[in-house]
């Protein structure tokens, strides 16, 4: 009879996502995210207005997933690159497509164990 493994090894991949500079949220969302993690707050900028923050998607996925114990992140790391919103010729963003193409677009996540 084989050992069972104390943990499962996880290997995470984030995707393209709207980017730490175009993603403007309000303090209700800043504020849930800070209530679960203190240590979110790092992961968001003041906006261009009073009440306003820029959040950095990948930057609080890479906190839920390393608070999960999930170490090995690759992918999306926050720069302008990864940025659905800010290239056009790439990705498609709701934010900036909606309006002029309905609103569409397309995500998947796989899990599977080797």
């Amino acid at each position: 009879m084989g050992s069972t493994p104390n943990a499962i090894e996880l290997i995470a991949w984030i995707g393209p996502a709207i980017g730490p500079s175009a993603f403007e949220v309000g303090d209700e969302v800043r504020q849930a995210f800070v209530d679960r993690d203190a240590g979110a707050a790092d992961a968001f900028r003041p906006g261009p207005r009073a009440g306003k923050w820029w959040a950095d998607l990948p930057a609080l996925a890479r906190r839920r997933l390393a608070a999960a114990g999930v170490t090995a992140v690759y992918g999306n790391d926050g720069s302008a690159g990864w940025c659905t919103a800010a290239n056009p010729s790439r990705f498609f963003s709701h934010r900036r497509d909606a309006a002029r193409l309905g609103s569409s677009g397309r995500m998947a996540v796989c899990v599977w164990k080797a």
